[in-house]
């Protein structure tokens, strides 16, 4: 018998008693479309999470100073300068973050400081609506210039475009009064490496700010800016030292080795060789990570969810030994017309696919819906691979032929004398 006739008689009995077929196929059909869930919103979340990460700076290495560190070990302007001297290295900025009060004219609000040179714009990926940028000469001469967000904007000024505008910050007790001179739609914050915890940073440092305003910051708005380094130096009174650099390359490939190379030129230039003062961190490394971690998770969830197809897979093994009771009689006679136990073999054995495979596409297009409607609610896109495909055709056949094998082996191995005595 041809598999296409095995495939016609399959058809045939799944629709001669079609609602205990569809009740057999109704556990491979949740398990399917569980794992099928599972793995395409996994996959779009973590598409979406590492493309974040790719996009926050992925050119670009930090360079960090151990907490434990001595004064005398961090990172100085003269460093930077030898750093940016090596030739993969395109941009080489010190990075400082510093929370304070800002009040213009029109408000007051408690800032995040994002501070560095002028090769910060590069390396953080700051848009430039309107103005400009700071100027290396501004850097170094120490100018009280700021860049500001879109959003800060609004909160300081009630507008958008506050070019030329001031804004006063207070940090210890020394205030600098800054001129907007560009405004940026890029969120600092998220820019910044830190946004696990800014906004609770914000609220721990609000009692400690509320001497600069003369009242409860409770109620107080919250923004942005970025300044030269040199400024911030000033009024914390460490000129020049840094706890943390920023490095990028035209290369991604170049990263680890860029990294590698600055490290050794402090190493050598603070004569610290043997310690762990400095490490070095990619955003490269973070994407890995992330994927790493999000395709565990998303196994195991997976695996767990798999266990609807065994319990589903036992229920089509019930219903097929059923199906060889009931048709006792047609194996007898088929097998005492000459019919071969490959030929009744493979017949069951089809059969038994056949309502794992209408189970597993039932159960796929199901799981791609309920995925779609999660993504949609999570607000992450949707990854149907051909990986997906795969797992769904696959487990469905291979739930079919493990759990159909016995009762085929069982129809095949009757005798026909004992099969045509059957009533």
């Amino acid at each position: 018998m041809s598999i296409i006739e095995n495939i016609r008689i399959a058809i045939f009995s799944i629709k001669t008693n079609l609602m205990r077929s569809v009740l057999t196929m109704l556990g491979i059909i949740i398990g399917v479309a569980s794992v099928i869930a599972i793995i395409t919103v996994g996959n779009g979340g973590k598409d979406y999470i590492v493309n974040l990460i790719n996009e926050m700076n992925s050119n670009t290495v930090t360079l960090q100073v151990a907490s434990n560190a001595e004064t005398d070990e961090y990172i100085t302007s003269e460093d930077i300068n030898k750093i940016k001297n090596v030739d993969s290295i395109s941009y080489v900025s010190p990075m400082v973050y510093r929370f304070c009060s800002a009040s213009s004219s029109e408000n007051k609000a408690l800032c995040f400081i994002m501070a560095g040179n002028a090769d910060l714009k590069q390396l953080m990926n700051i848009t430039i609506l309107k103005g400009r940028f700071f100027t290396a000469d501004e850097y170094r001469n120490a100018s009280n210039v700021c860049v500001i967000p879109e959003i800060g904007a609004m909160t300081m000024f009630g507008k958008m475009d506050c070019l030329g505008e001031s804004i006063t910050i207070k940090v210890n007790g020394q205030s600098r009064v800054l001129k907007v001179i560009g405004i940026t739609n890029t969120d600092i914050t998220a820019t910044s490496g830190d946004t696990s915890n800014t906004v609770e940073r914000f609220e721990e440092r609000a009692a400690e700010l509320e001497g600069d305003f003369g009242e409860s910051m409770s109620s107080t708005n919250m923004i942005a800016l970025v300044v030269p380094c040199t400024v911030t130096d000033q009024l914390i009174g460490r000129s020049g030292l840094y706890q943390m650099i920023y490095l990028s390359s035209n290369d991604s490939s170049q990263l680890a080795s860029i990294g590698n190379a600055a490290k050794n030129i402090l190493y050598a230039r603070h004569g610290n060789f043997g310690s762990d003062t400095y490490s070095v961190v990619n955003m490269e490394s973070y994407a890995n990570l992330a994927d790493k971690i999000i395709n565990i998770l998303t196994t195991f969830i997976a695996g767990i969810s798999a266990i609807s197809l065994v319990v589903g897979g036992i229920g089509v093994m019930n219903i097929m030994l059923v199906s060889v009771t009931e048709r006792t009689r047609e194996i007898g006679i088929r097998k005492a017309l000459g019919a071969k136990t490959s030929a009744i073999l493979l017949q069951f054995l089809t059969e038994s696919v056949i309502l794992c495979l209408i189970g597993g596409v039932v159960g796929f297009i199901l799981g791609v819906a309920l995925a779609a409607i999660v993504a949609a609610f999570a607000g992450i896109p949707i990854a149907i691979k051909l990986s997906t495909v795969v797992i769904a055709v696959g487990f469905s056949s291979a739930v079919g032929i493990f759990f159909g094998i016995y009762p085929a082996r069982k129809a095949a191995r009757m005798l026909p004398i004992e099969a045509l005595r059957r009533e």
